[in-house]
């Protein structure tokens, strides 16, 4: 790591930061990269590595087009049974990635996140992070929630992150135009 960098900076290039997977309710635990050599070999090691990091950079600059910064990521592999390797489970949402604003993004303190990091922050001001059984308020789950659609929302480019103004269509010859606010209403109700 480069000296003096402060919290929330962005690194120069990204890192790859392996970890194996636990058993469920478990932490997943951080390991180095040259053990991941030693699990599954030097060839597999090196083409995890290269995919993580190229997921990683092209999903950062596409959510940076949206103004999100996409801070880190988990990425999840698994092997076919023809040894053919696979991206397994979420990929780049706000439970698998940390999302920042780039618009209010400074470096130097904590950021605010598209993540579940509200509803830890609200758990842990509680003295309810380990705790069982804890009936979350009502505000606490709708702010959570428009956490998330928000992060979806500017990634997919619908709702309030639509694009604006005509797209795509030429209208001549019988064929029509159609405005990003008439796509937006039609996509409104739409459950993803």
């Amino acid at each position: 790591m480069p000296t003096g960098l402060v919290e929330s900076e962005k690194l120069e290039k990204p890192l790859f930061t392996p970890s194996t997977k636990a058993d469920q309710g478990e932490h997943d635990e951080n390991i180095h990269p040259d053990k991941v050599k030693d699990i599954c070999g030097p060839e597999l090691a090196a083409q995890i590595e290269k995919i993580a990091l190229q997921v990683y950079s092209e999903a950062a600059a596409y959510a940076l087009e949206r103004g999100l910064i996409l801070a880190d990521t988990k990425l999840e592999f698994g092997l076919l049974p023809n040894k053919q390797l696979i991206l397994i489970d979420e990929l780049l949402t706000p439970d698998s990635s940390r999302y920042w604003s780039a618009a209010d993004y400074v470096a130097g303190r904590p950021q605010a996140s598209f993540d579940k990091q509200y509803l830890r922050d609200w758990l842990i001001s509680n003295d309810l992070k380990n705790a069982e059984g804890v009936k979350l308020p009502e505000d606490v789950v709708s702010k959570t929630r428009e956490k998330y659609e928000e992060a979806r929302d500017r990634v997919m480019g619908i709702g309030a992150f639509a694009p604006k103004g005509k797209f795509g269509v030429k209208v001549d010859a019988g064929e029509a135009g159609i405005q990003t606010d008439q796509v937006t209403d039609s996509v409104k109700n739409l459950k993803v």
